[in-house]
């Protein structure tokens, strides 16, 4: 299984949204500072995910997701609180 997640910066607020193959394991990465786009906004807390039969619908659907359009969904999905 391949899925999209969305995190949370428990510090600034903002949302980051990216795929993988084991959400707990790149939760991790992004709270150890591993990840350069996300590494001075940790800690993070994941607050949405889907998941998918192949990497490349993961892939895709993250691409949809950082559009204008996915980030309306996603407002619709986690309420008023998203910035994305």
């Amino acid at each position: 299984m391949y899925y999209i997640y969305v995190l949370k910066s428990q510090k600034n607020g903002r949302f980051y949204t990216g795929p993988t193959d084991h959400v707990e394991n790149r939760l991790n990465e992004h709270n150890a500072g591993k990840s350069k786009a996300t590494k001075y906004t940790r800690p993070f807390e994941l607050v949405y995910q889907e998941s998918y039969n192949t990497r490349a619908d993961a892939y895709q659907r993250e691409r949809y997701l950082k559009t204008g359009r996915g980030r309306e969904e996603l407002k619709a999905i986690l309420g008023s609180s998203y910035n994305g």
